[in-house]
């Protein structure tokens, strides 16, 4: 059963999605255009018992999809005068400076290349359940290639390197930041951080039958994904509430589709501007372009979102978004000033370009 609306002529959106359930335990697809939400849908069920239906506020963790969300908030930082992109993030952060990292800037960092995806020998994996541990841990990491000299997928790392950047230069949490400037003033249902009573609505995740085609398995790739440490492996209630701004934002694809909207007006938000011009085009720089180290697809990569070099993310090559584990999507694009968010907990093993999304955005297109 799909619940939600479509604008006139959005039609083909919610039969595709009507279709795509077939695929799906729950799902919700969004798409603002010029601040009118034309799209917001969500149907299927919410729990792997098929007991609780998929209600217009269930939250679902969009994993990666955070990335960009947090990137925006940083992008408000860098816009108050709090950080420089292009200083050395050890300015900041002295301890991250170790074993020769002192010269990598923050631009770079946010851009993944500073050479420490994940943690190539055995740690306790509770200790990416301990932020202020685990950044201390990551900062006097050795780098696994000359930073700045490419860019390497920091699945996981990438988020306890953002909120570290957040607490030294506004002494505030990330998370903090994200409620109190943007989604509590601008009304959007997003957390980085959820506190417990949220957690009765939030949707089960249904892992996928196989994993991701990453190619070989170099050190990075290792690093980043394929150890026994490379993610906790408990404590669902504790991981909700912290926070990890690479990985554990909640939402549904309505206020994804709202966060991302900054990215298709060039900074603003339901008519509120967020970001200057000036912030807003040092958010969007490119930053590195082609192959990446720990990813097997090339990856565009500005500061802390992607530009859609592979397609995920419509036709338009303009448009800036990310991708989560196991399918969620978010983006925005200014050619045609429509954004999008894509949410769900049945997970599949790919990476990027799920096909599920690729039809829905595919049939938005059409329409308009």
């Amino acid at each position: 059963m799909v619940e939600g609306h479509v604008a006139p002529g959005f039609e083909r959106v919610r039969e595709t999605f009507e279709a795509n359930l077939s695929e799906e335990l729950g799902a919700s697809f969004a798409a603002a255009r010029d601040g009118e939400m034309v799209v917001d849908l969500w149907g299927g069920w919410a729990d792997r018992e098929q007991t609780r239906r998929w209600a217009r506020d269930t939250l679902v963790p969009v994993y990666s999809t955070t990335k960009a969300i947090s990137a925006l908030v940083l992008a408000t930082l860098h816009d108050n005068g709090l950080i420089d992109y292009e200083a050395p993030l050890s300015a900041l952060w002295p301890a991250f400076g170790a074993h020769g990292k002192h010269k990598v800037t923050i631009a770079q960092t946010l851009a993944h290349q500073a050479g420490v995806p994940g943690f190539i020998d055995p740690i306790d994996p509770d200790l990416w359940l301990d932020p202020p541990a685990c950044a201390q841990a990551i900062a006097a990491l050795a780098p696994m290639w000359p930073p700045g000299s490419a860019s390497g997928y920091h699945p996981l790392t990438w988020g306890y390197i953002a909120g570290e950047i957040a607490a030294r230069s506004a002494e505030r949490s990330l998370g903090t930041i994200l409620r109190e400037e943007i989604c509590v003033p601008l009304g959007i249902d997003f957390q980085i951080g959820t506190p417990e009573c949220d957690h009765p609505r939030c949707a089960e995740m249904k892992k996928p039958s196989r994993g991701g085609d990453f190619g070989e398995i170099t050190p990075p790739r290792k690093a980043a994904f394929f150890t026994k440490w490379s993610a906790p492996v408990r404590g669902s209630t504790q991981w909700r509430k912290i926070e990890i701004p690479s990985a554990n934002g909640h939402g549904n694809a309505r206020s994804v589709a709202r966060l991302f909207e900054a990215y298709a007006t060039g900074g603003a938000i339901a008519g509120k501007r967020l970001l200057s011009d000036k912030a807003f085009l040092a958010l969007t720089t490119q930053r590195a372009d082609g192959a990446d180290l720990v990813l097997p697809f090339p990856v565009d990569w500005r500061t802390g979102v992607m530009g859609n070099s592979n397609g995920f993310y419509g036709p338009n090559r303009a448009a800036f978004g990310h991708s989560g584990m196991g399918g969620s999507v978010g983006f925005g694009d200014p050619d045609v000033r429509i954004s999008v968010g894509y949410a769900m907990n049945k997970q599949s093993h790919h990476i990027a370009g799920d096909p599920r999304s690729l039809k829905l955005i595919e049939a938005l297109y059409a329409c308009l």
